[in-house]
């Protein structure tokens, strides 16, 4: 199973490249980071590919004529919603909000669509969602939480808003990290500094009983 978050390597080498980086072997296990979605018309429905482009009107033409459901998935289990977060069509969010779409469902890499608005960087998507009632401490394919994705791209603001909405600031990932030792393994400081003001556990520990507070940059 390919793992998105881990420690660094002894050379100091991130374990993510570019967006289009995939599959690096770090020996123990491969990690991949591609936040967008790759899109093929023929995985999509009629919903999906409105979402996706932002096309609020044909959204609810399709939904009207009952073409596709709300929350109909496409051939990687991905919603209206999901492709709507991650391509960053807050009115398109907006409108599926609306019609009370289900907030929670995941993708076939157990994502849901705050963590893809989350992990694309699309805050206005991300607050929409979570204003809603988005659980922020679902899990994905690899125990991430919305709020380890926050972290890694370094978005303070982001990670705020997840906090404000009860995100566990605690949650380990099945690479037993907590949000705080992700950042540090990272070197992700100001997300450290960040962190640390609001009181992560300093004192935590990961499987390799390596504590956070004997980390250095």
């Amino acid at each position: 199973m390919k793992k998105l978050f881990g420690f660094r390597s002894k050379k100091g080498v991130s374990p993510f490249g570019s967006s289009i980086s995939l599959g690096r072997d770090r020996g123990h296990h491969k990690t991949s980071f591609q936040p967008w979605y790759h899109i093929r018309d023929k995985d999509l429905r009629k919903i999906h590919k409105a979402a996706s482009v932002g096309n609020v009107a044909k959204v609810q033409q399709v939904l009207l004529l009952g073409e596709n459901g709300l929350n109909e998935k496409d051939k990687r289990n991905r919603t209206a919603l999901h492709l709507a977060c991650a391509n960053g069509h807050p009115e398109v969010v907006a409108f599926l909000l609306e019609r009370k779409c289900l907030l929670n469902l995941c993708d076939s890499e157990n994502k849901t669509a705050l963590m893809k608005a989350v992990e694309c960087q699309e805050e206005e998507c991300a607050t929409l969602l979570l204003e809603h009632g988005a659980d922020p401490n679902l899990t994905d394919a690899n125990g991430n939480t919305a709020l380890h994705h926050a972290v890694f791209c370094q978005n303070i603001s982001l990670a705020a808003e997840l906090l404000s909405y009860h995100a566990n600031i605690e949650a380990r990932n099945e690479d037993d990290l907590t949000p705080l030792l992700l950042a540090i393994s990272e070197r992700k400081q100001q997300m450290v500094e960040f962190l640390v003001r609001k009181e992560a556990n300093v004192h935590a520990v990961d499987k390799m009983k390596r504590y956070s507070c004997s980390f250095s940059f």
